[in-house]
């Protein structure tokens, strides 16, 4: 994404006051001609560059919480001392600046050289094969480099794309408000630099524990000394018929979303087959193109079994008011060349067809491998799986979550590269428990809903604020006890949530 470079607030260079910077208060400035936010921590002050190095996201309108900053947008984290990007979805550090304290002022000098990381200092793996090349897989890369990590890192990808941002290929991407260049999450000569070895275009085929190999479609095999599985998950396709032809896409991947926005140029009607966070995030993107768009899909209110009915209630009017038609709680029987047919007979006119009708985790390498498998590779709170030297993270992983102690698994971007940093430290023994509270977004035109916690199940929904007014907190519960809060238009709600849930859990 591209950064936000308006300067506003004192020129710190010149500084303020320390009267002004009360303890545990931010104040947003700028110097050497870029924002930057200066935080006080009990007799300490920091200085650190204001924008998140995620979407650019405004940290000073975030929360400051035991010297970090989290980002209001996406909860990003950063450290104040070091600028470190402490939790995903942000993977680069912001910089840090000296900060001077004279004659009752507080101003900002000469970027910080922060030093690399040190090699850990106990013995570690000389190889680490990562299969997956996707949000987790990605994250424990980078990583294992963060963590000073020196011997060989091996990362396997399906795709013929480097990492990207999957969760922006139905949102600003689709909808043409974000540049191509954008959605890579690193250049090739990062990961050249990193000593980061990427096999593109490659499937692993079988895992040969005893003799520590992965071994590829193509007949190679890669060794380790421990892997991590990242396979993912891979789109459901419908068996109907019709659902071959070359106008019906499925969204997953960055080629994908690229052959979706071609099709569009040509398309005037599209019927985008499902209601979930992706289909209707679809709906939204292509709006914004200008087609005309109609959502199909079993359901009869989005997101109900997420977010309640009053909240898909919701939802399903904001893309009314967008143009936006519904036909809810009907399938589609087949699929013609011009024409969607449902299962009441209903013919809906369409030269696009867009189907978003959930995942599946992809397990078959993990199961041949005898992995322990319970709808999901099962690992414990560190990621490890039920065999030596194999872990797994994101959409695959069935882990014990922090708060219920309940084994789950989730299909959420953010958990992904949080699980997969967190087993990256922990192939180097760091022994780290992963206890992230849940994080997603989902994005309808200019409205964002933001969701931390996880709960599968509540007895009560409390609504606090107007939805029709775009200001409002939901919170989910179970027997009296918050398992997962939603919000609309209330950043610091969200991020404040998140806080509370992580203390309960202590």
């Amino acid at each position: 994404m591209s950064e936000n470079t308006e300067l506003r607030g004192p020129d710190l260079q010149v500084g303020v006051r320390e009267s002004e910077l009360a303890d545990g208060a931010m104040l947003l400035g700028h110097a050497h001609g870029e924002p930057v936010l200066i935080a006080r921590v009990g007799d300490a002050v920091h200085a650190i560059g204001a924008t998140c190095t995620h979407w650019s996201g405004p940290l000073s309108e975030g929360l400051l919480v035991d010297g970090q900053v989290r980002c209001p947008w996406h909860h990003a984290c950063f450290d104040l001392a070091t600028g470190e990007a402490v939790h995903a979805p942000a993977l680069k550090p912001v910089p840090c600046f000296v900060v001077r304290r004279k004659d009752g002022r507080i101003s900002v000098g000469d970027r910080l050289e922060i030093p690399a990381a040190q090699p850990p200092d106990v013995p570690t793996p000389e190889r680490i094969v990562i299969v997956g090349a996707g949000a987790a897989g990605n994250a424990a890369a980078e990583m294992l480099r963060r963590a000073g990590f020196q011997g060989r890192v091996t990362m396997i990808g399906m795709e013929s794309d480097l990492p990207y941002d999957r969760p922006n290929l139905s949102k600003d991407y689709l909808a043409g408000n974000a540049q191509e260049e954008w959605i890579p999450l690193r250049s090739r000569e990062f990961y050249a630099e990193q000593a980061i070895d990427v096999i593109l275009d490659a499937t692993a085929v079988a895992i040969d524990a005893a003799a520590h190999e992965v071994k590829l479609h193509d007949d190679r095999s890669v060794p380790y000394d421990r892997l991590l599985l990242a396979t993912g998950a891979e789109p459901v396709r419908l068996t109907i018929p019709g659902a071959d032809l070359a106008h019906v896409h499925l969204l997953r991947s960055f080629t994908d979303s690229k052959a979706i926005i071609a099709a569009a140029v040509s398309a005037k009607q599209v019927v985008v087959v499902g209601a979930s966070f992706i289909g209707l995030e679809v709906a939204a993107s292509l709006r914004a193109r200008g087609l005309a768009v109609a959502v199909v899909a079993p359901d009869k209110i989005p997101f109900e079994k997420v977010l309640g009915a009053d909240v898909g209630q919701w939802v399903r009017s904001v893309h009314e008011e967008h143009g936006v038609e519904f036909h809810l709680g009907q399938g589609v029987e087949s699929i013609a060349d011009d024409s969607v047919t449902l299962t009441d007979g209903t013919r809906l006119p369409a030269d696009l067809v867009v189907l978003g009708v959930g995942v599946r985790p992809r397990l078959a390498l993990a199961e041949s491998a005898g992995l322990r498998m319970e709808k999901g590779v099962v690992v414990d709170s560190e990621m490890w799986t039920s065999h030596a030297d194999i872990f797994a993270a994101g959409d695959i992983a069935r882990f014990p979550e922090a708060r219920s102690g309940e084994m789950v698994r989730i299909e959420h971007w953010v958990v992904a590269e949080r699980q997969g940093q967190t087993a990256a430290r922990n192939m180097l023994d760091a022994g780290e428990q992963f206890d992230s509270v849940p994080f997603f977004w989902s994005s309808h035109y200019d409205t964002s809903v933001t969701y931390v916690g996880h709960a599968p199940s509540w007895d009560e929904a409390v609504l606090d604020g107007d939805l029709a007014a775009r200001d409002a907190t939901i919170t989910y519960k179970r027997a009296g006890k918050t398992l997962a809060v939603a919000t609309i238009g209330r950043d610091l709600a969200a991020l404040r949530a998140e806080v509370e849930m992580e203390r309960a859990s202590n």
